[in-house]
C-alpha cells in the first residue's frame, strides 16, 4: 500500500487512517517485515523543532501517526490535510483488536508498576484470541544498565511477539525502540505513552468531545496539574501558537506563488 506523506515543521507525517495503518502493519507482519511507529502529538514536534536527536529518532520511523489536533488543524491550514487523527491509546485497542483476529502475537512493556499487566487481562477479556508473550515493566534507570538492557533484550526476543507496545513516555520510548528493534527487526514496535493505564482506568480518558475539540490536553491537566502545567502552558500554548500562525502564513505564501505564477 502506498503511503502519502506531508510535512509539518520538517516532521514527516503519513497522510493514512487508523484502518489503513493497521492493514499496512499486519501486512507488514505478515511479509516478515518489521517496523516502527510514532504517534506525534504537540508537545513531541515542539521537542522535534529543538533537538537532533529527536529528529534523528523520528526519522527513522516507518510510520509516523499524527496524534494531536493541533497537528490536523495546522496540516489543513497548510492544504495538506490529514484524514484523521490517529492517536497511540487508540491503535492500541483497534491494532489489539485486529491481532487477534489474525493470530498475531503482542507484546507489552513498560508503564506504571502493574499497569500492563492490568492492561493485559483487559485485552485477554475483550479479545480471548489474543495472544500476548510478554509483560514486561522494567525497573528504574534500567537503561543506563548494560546488562539491564541485555536482559531485556533476551527476555523480548525469547518472547518473539509480533507488535511490541512500548509504555514509556517520549522521547524515552522512542530512544529505547531506536536502540532495540534491531534485535527482533521483524516485528512491529509502537511508542504507546501513558496507554496501559488509560486501558487499566487508571487515568480517565477525555470524554469524546473533549477529544475531537483539541481539549483533551486540558482534561488532562486537570488530573495531573503540577506535572503537566508546565508541559501544556509554559510550552505547549506558545508553541500552538507559533504553529498555527506559521500554517496561515505558509498557505497565504503558496497562494500568492501561485497567484504569481498564473500572471506570468
Amino acid at each position: 500500500m502506498a503511503l502519502n506523506e506531508i510535512q509539518l515543521m520538517g516532521m514527516r507525517l503519513h497522510a493514512i487512517t487508523e484502518s489503513q495503518a493497521i492493514e499496512h502493519i499486519l501486512s507488514e507482519v505478515s511479509e516478515g517485515r518489521g517496523g516502527w511507529v510514532v504517534t506525534p502529538n504537540l508537545d513531541h514536534l515542539r521537542r522535534f523543532t529543538k533537538d537532533q536527536q529527536v529528529r534523528d529518532l523520528y526519522s527513522t520511523a516507518s510510520l509516523s501517526l499524527a496524534d494531536g489536533m493541533p497537528l490536523i488543524w495546522a496540516a489543513r491550514i497548510c492544504g495538506t490535510p490529514l484524514p484523521q487523527r490517529v492517536p497511540g491509546s487508540g491503535l492500541v485497542w483497534s491494532l489489539s483488536a485486529a491481532a487477534a483476529a489474525a493470530g498475531r502475537s503482542l507484546y507489552l512493556l513498560g508503564g506504571d508498576p502493574g499497569s500492563a499487566d492490568e492492561a493485559a487481562i483487559i485485552l485477554r477479556d475483550r479479545y480471548p484470541n489474543v495472544r500476548i508473550t510478554g509483560i514486561d515493566c522494567p525497573q528504574m534507570g534500567f537503561e543506563r544498565s548494560e546488562s539491564d538492557m541485555r536482559a531485556l533484550i533476551d527476555r523480548v526476543v525469547k518472547a518473539d511477539p509480533d507488535i511490541v507496545y512500548v509504555a514509556l513516555g517520549s522521547p524515552k520510548q522512542e530512544w529505547l525502540i531506536g536502540q532495540i528493534h534491531q534485535h527482533l527487526p521483524r516485528a512491529w514496535w509502537i511508542g504507546v505513552g501513558i496507554s496501559f493505564s488509560f486501558m487499566a482506568g487508571r487515568v480517565r480518558r477525555a470524554p469524546a468531545w473533549m477529544q475531537h475539540a483539541g481539549l483533551e490536553w486540558l482534561h488532562r491537566l486537570s488530573q495531573e496539574p503540577r506535572r503537566l502545567a508546565r508541559r501544556y502552558l509554559v510550552q505547549g500554548l506558545p508553541f500552538a501558537a507559533r504553529l498555527l500562525c506559521g500554517s496561515i502564513c505558509s498557505r497565504l505564501t503558496r497562494r500568492d506563488s501561485a497567484a504569481q505564477k498564473s500572471v506570468e
